[in-house]
């Protein structure tokens, strides 16, 4: 699926099943809510806290997917193409740190 796919079908989603959009500010909420719960299974899972007992049926996809449905949403609602901004984004990135990376010590 591409972004643009994805983009379609979570608009299509939203209008037959989820009604409407949930305004900007409460999809931000909502986006930070989520972004949460991925970071709490890396935390446990990847880091140095312990995983409760409760946490280690999460399923680390499915809350990514979480994330990337209501970043959609926020895309779609706000008239971004996700396809060209990203392409812009690798743009950008490919001459700001065209050297930065292989120059830092830290990496090596």
């Amino acid at each position: 699926m591409t972004l643009e796919e994805a983009q379609e079908q979570v608009d299509q989603w939203i209008k037959t099943v989820g009604v409407r959009y949930f305004n900007e500010l409460t999809n931000m909420a909502m986006l930070t809510e989520e972004v949460g719960e991925v970071a709490r299974i890396i935390a446990r899972r990847y880091g140095e806290q312990s995983e409760k007992e409760s946490d280690r049926n999460k399923d680390l996809g499915d809350e990514m997917a979480d994330v990337l449905f209501v970043l959609i949403c926020l895309a779609n609602q706000t008239g971004v193409n996700l396809t060209e901004a990203l392409a812009k984004n690798l743009a950008k990135k490919s001459v700001r740190d065209a050297d930065r990376h292989h120059n830092n010590p830290k990496l090596k």
